[in-house]
């Protein structure tokens, strides 16, 4: 593979050819003439072509520096379209927030428009994550991080953001006439929906709801409560649900909540960070925002 040349060689190239003139290309990349001319020698002397003909009153390309011109231009442009997206200057008003996507699409996204009312100016990068693990640190490339788990990083700011009640959810087609689902040992008729990474799942909730006997390992797995959610709304079995996330599906009848009891739950989603980004005026204001909203979610009940 042949080497590629330096990019200056390939802006005075690109430069040049435009114009069809040294002079102003020297111009403008605020070089001397004598500058771009020996870049352009430079060039043609690593690609082992000529790209111009010299001639007394000027320079034309030749058949190699018209097929080369395009792509370099191309090349270039692209290359200044990224530099400017990624670190022109919106760039310090970047936000980026990590979060999972079921707490992204079942919580986050609906409010997140009144965020953007109250600060226009923050543009905001959504990521996700499914697991944020036990990490002492946040993802690298994040300002701020949803995670799910108990509170417990060690080194980073938490704040809590839901008090979630665990509920058995099903699609409102669900329920069989030979097979009703009034108590929790009625679950043994059905397909439980299982979410890995959870402590409390569902050998947790049928112990505390007096059901021991149905046998909770049955069922499928997933790695995301959102696939268990989509599942349970397919009609393909009963999903053990964390409140604040099934708030919506639950008034718009896709899901239905017929089981008790309403455990609490000790685990929750938080905002995580390190405790020098309130620095960033971007990331404090989220914050103030996002903890604004949990409060009078968890005064709602909800």
């Amino acid at each position: 593979m042949k080497q590629l040349p330096p990019l200056n060689w390939l802006r005075a190239f690109e430069s040049s050819a435009r114009h069809l003139n040294f002079t102003h290309a020297a111009t403008e990349l605020n070089l001397t003439q004598a500058a771009v001319s020996q870049q352009v020698k430079g060039l043609e002397a690593q690609l082992g072509a000529a790209l111009f003909k010299r001639l007394p009153r000027g320079i034309e390309l030749t058949e190699a520096g018209l097929a080369y011109l395009p792509v370099v231009h191309q090349a270039i442009e692209r290359l200044a379209a990224a530099t400017a997206e990624i670190f022109g200057q919106g760039h310090k008003r970047l936000l980026t927030v990590r979060v999972s996507l079921v707490f992204y699409t079942q919580w986050l996204a609906t409010r997140l428009p009144e965020f953007r009312r109250r600060h226009p100016d923050v543009n905001l990068r959504i990521t996700s994550n499914i697991w944020g693990g036990d990490s002492s640190v946040t993802d690298s490339e994040a300002d701020l991080e949803i995670r799910y788990g108990h509170g417990e990083w060690s080194g980073l700011r938490v704040e809590r953001l839901t008090w979630d009640t665990l509920l058995p959810v099903c699609s409102p087609t669900l329920p069989l006439s030979d097979a009703p689902l009034s108590s929790p040992r009625d679950l043994a008729h059905y397909e439980l929906l299982h979410v890995l990474g959870y402590e409390e799942g569902w050998g947790y909730w049928l112990k505390k709801a007096g059901a021991p006997k149905v046998d909770s390992s049955k069922g499928m797995q997933f790695d995301t409560l959102i696939s268990a959610l989509k599942a349970a709304e397919l009609g393909q079995g009963v999903a053990l649900a964390r409140s604040s996330l099934v708030e919506h599906m639950l008034e718009g009848g896709q899901l239905i909540a017929p089981l008790l009891p309403h455990l609490p739950t000790q685990e929750a989603f938080h905002l995580v960070y390190e405790p020098h980004s309130l620095v960033n005026p971007q990331c404090a204001a989220f914050v103030v925002w996002l903890t604004e909203i949990a409060q009078e979610q968890r005064l709602r009940g909800r």
